[in-house]
């Protein structure tokens, strides 16, 4: 049995789908039951638990061979690294209670780092919480982190501004950085899964190729058939950029630290750790989110 948490998320209900074409047997855990019915009818299991609850953890993994887990964002939090923390030990402390063989993280690229890469350290905190499960003596055989780049499909917030021609960016409009699809995560983590292992392991997960801001305009640009050029706004006014749109203090710190990284190189990957490619590329992704906003 393969335990998948927020498995009607982006990346969780690949995972699922992913396990279930091989004819795994799947747990898909939600927050609500009535949204796991598409889930139940592919032939999973549908638990309800919450990472906030440890109880509810500990009933949703009994019984796993694995387990896809993730801390999802909660962006009316004010203590974002505090609270991530808080989750990250309700789900180290529900895998040592219930013997989870192997456990899959979702992290981050520049997840190595104890600093300088904004909201990326609460996973850092996370995979050292998740990975001190090996050293108890437990059940737990496998630990696998799985350090995700920069989501594609973070660019849809920029959609907008399509009318006006224009891509808006505070990241560096000619520095080609690492991104990958969400549906190639979730394949991903189906796979690290199946293969299972021993001990702990870092998986670094980009997708075919690194594009730079202006290369995504212009991908956008032949999706919509029009031009779009890509618009570098200074790093420094994210903050207050994202305030006023209606983002909390903490949050619009943590995503100007988090492209300040980016822009210096300290969001990058680890040396010597093995890096997997998707096949989705940014073109792909992008007409994507062009449907689902029309």
């Amino acid at each position: 049995m393969f335990v998948v948490l927020g498995a009607t998320g982006n990346t969780g209900k690949v995972v699922a789908s992913t396990l279930l074409a091989q004819g795994k047997a799947v747990r898909a855990v939600v927050h609500d039951a009535a949204k796991g019915r598409t889930l139940k009818d592919a032939g999973a299991e549908v638990a309800v638990a919450s990472v906030e609850d440890r109880a509810s953890l500990e009933s949703a993994f009994r019984g796993a061979e694995g387990a896809y887990v993730l801390l999802p964002p909660d962006l009316s939090s004010t203590a974002a690294r505090v609270d991530n923390d808080r989750r990250a030990k309700n789900v180290a402390a529900a895998i040592a209670a219930t013997g989870v063989g192997h456990v899959v993280l979702l992290s981050s690229v520049g997840a190595q780092h104890p600093d300088g890469t904004g909201p990326i350290l609460s996973v850092h905190d996370a995979e050292a919480t998740i990975g001190a499960t090996l050293a108890k003596g437990g059940r737990t055989r496998a630990v696998t982190f799985l350090r995700a780049a920069y989501f594609m499909e973070n660019w849809g917030a920029a959609l907008p501004a399509i009318p006006q021609g224009i891509l808006p960016t505070f990241l560096l409009a000619d520095r080609a950085i690492p991104m990958v699809a969400t549906r190639d995560i979730g394949r991903a983590a189906g796979r690290a899964l199946v293969e299972g292992g021993t001990g702990k392991r870092v998986i670094q997960l980009a997708g075919p190729r690194e594009y730079s801001p202006r290369e995504v305009a212009e991908a956008l640009g032949r999706v919509v058939k029009k031009e779009i050029v890509a618009q570098q706004l200074p790093e420094d006014a994210m903050a207050a950029g994202l305030l006023s749109a209606g983002m909390n203090s903490e949050w619009a710190r943590l995503f100007q630290a988090l492209t300040h990284g980016i822009n210096t190189g300290r969001v990058d990957w680890e040396d010597k750790q093995p890096l997997w490619r998707g096949e989705t590329d940014i073109e792909t992704v992008l007409a994507s989110l062009v449907r689902a906003a029309a």
